[in-house]
């Protein structure tokens, strides 16, 4: 076994952009990957809750990843989502990401069924790893429960990790708990844990946290990156309280209505391409008025289509 490496720093819950069709558009996410390496995230987490996952098939989750690849982002810079309610479906995305040399992923539970034992947790996320037998995987545990309705006990965490050595390497803390997340810090020493509400970032790095994989950062990437590098830097304390308030702000006015149509408003806004507007239903694209409302504008907004 290679040895475990446990992720730090900004990595981008990437939207995925959507042609007339309302299928992937998947020459402008490789583009939209790039930007944000360029922007400065340390890596791109795609196929999570902001990137619709869900909401398509294995295949196209498939080529999403060879996109961003095929794209110029190197393999050791992309996390894609793999958790689906199936296991057999998990290990097979799982499978493909580690077979275009993609080591670390993002796991769900599976999550249809609530209520679930941790042993039964514990069973499912054991099965998708010794589904996928390939010791140079690595797993980052997505824990959302508001999402989900799985939650991700620290049981089923500590089990796993003696059970699986190394493989386990991190979590995604989208509960919006600070305390919660702060616990995992002092429960489990060495493991990354990684906020997934970008103003949490920095109160989380000041106890130890790993950094933030979170989808503002779709936007705001160049003063996260900032607040993570100079974070501890007292010559540089006013430029981070000045970079994260910019980046609460970002998060604020994404969150005044529908967050992942708003995100697209917002990327749709910043690059002149009415195309951003497109969601897979059920989700739907803002209102023209909401839209208005959230920009500051009064009018001329381009039209989803």
């Amino acid at each position: 076994m290679t040895d475990p490496v446990f992720p730090r720093g900004v990595f981008c819950a990437a939207l995925t952009p959507l042609d007339s069709d309302l299928n992937p558009n998947y020459s402008a996410f490789a583009a939209h990957c790039r930007y944000l390496v360029d922007e400065g995230c340390t890596g791109v987490a795609l196929l999570g809750t902001t990137g619709e996952a869900n909401s398509f098939s294995s295949d196209e989750r498939m080529r999403l990843l060879e996109a961003a690849l095929a794209g110029g982002v190197a393999p050791d810079q992309l996390m894609p989502g793999t958790g689906v309610a199936a296991i057999p479906e998990s290990v097979a995305l799982t499978r493909h990401a580690l077979s275009v040399g993609v080591a670390t992923v993002v796991l769900l539970p599976p999550f249809y069924y609530k209520g679930v034992s941790e042993d039964g947790l514990v069973a499912a996320y054991s099965r998708i790893i010794e589904g996928v037998g390939d010791d140079r995987l690595r797993v980052v545990l997505y824990h959302i429960p508001q999402m989900s309705g799985v939650a991700i006990p620290h049981g089923v965490i500590a089990a796993l990790r003696e059970r699986f050595p190394g493989i386990f390497t991190g979590i995604k803390d989208s509960s919006g708990d600070l305390a919660h997340m702060t616990a995992l810090i002092e429960r489990f020493p060495g493991f990354s844990v990684l906020a997934g509400a970008d103003p949490l970032m920095l109160p989380l790095l000041k106890v130890g946290g790993a950094g933030a994989i979170t989808a503002t950062t779709n936007l705001c990437a160049r003063d996260l990156r900032f607040v993570f590098d100079h974070h501890a830097d007292p010559a540089k304390a006013d430029a981070v309280a000045a970079a994260q308030a910019r980046v609460v702000a970002t998060r604020e006015r994404a969150s005044r209505f529908a967050q992942m149509a708003s995100l697209k408003a917002m990327t749709a806004e910043r690059t002149g391409d009415a195309g951003w507007h497109r969601l897979r239903p059920p989700l739907m694209p803002l209102s023209e008025a909401e839209r208005a409302a959230m920009l500051g504008t009064t009018g001329g907004l381009a039209r989803a289509s």
